[in-house]
């Protein structure tokens, strides 16, 4: 499984994104199976990775198992819910 979040160096939002992605991860025992990645869109890496991801707004948040999306959000922290059910399904495929 594998979470990408799309942000800015100086992003409050995007700061708090990656922190509570974390501490889900670790409260529902996936954090092992995980591959969470910061794309750093300041970077010209950055811009590129996010330009073939479709991203648009800071953070966006991708979960991806097996090459499918399981959840996308952009623009806000992921609700806690969603974020739990994208990763049950995909986490049930692992």
């Amino acid at each position: 499984m594998k979470i990408e979040v799309f942000g800015k160096e100086n992003c409050a939002v995007c700061e708090s994104t990656k922190r509570k992605l974390a501490h889900f991860l670790e409260k529902w025992g996936c954090a092992d199976g995980v591959d969470m990645t910061f794309v750093n869109m300041d970077t010209v890496e950055g811009m590129a990775e996010g330009a073939f991801q479709d991203v648009s707004e800071v953070p966006t948040t991708i979960i991806s198992c097996d090459g499918k999306t399981w959840g996308r959000w952009e623009g806000a922290v992921p609700p806690s819910e969603e974020v739990k059910e994208a990763l049950s399904k995909c986490c049930s495929k692992q």
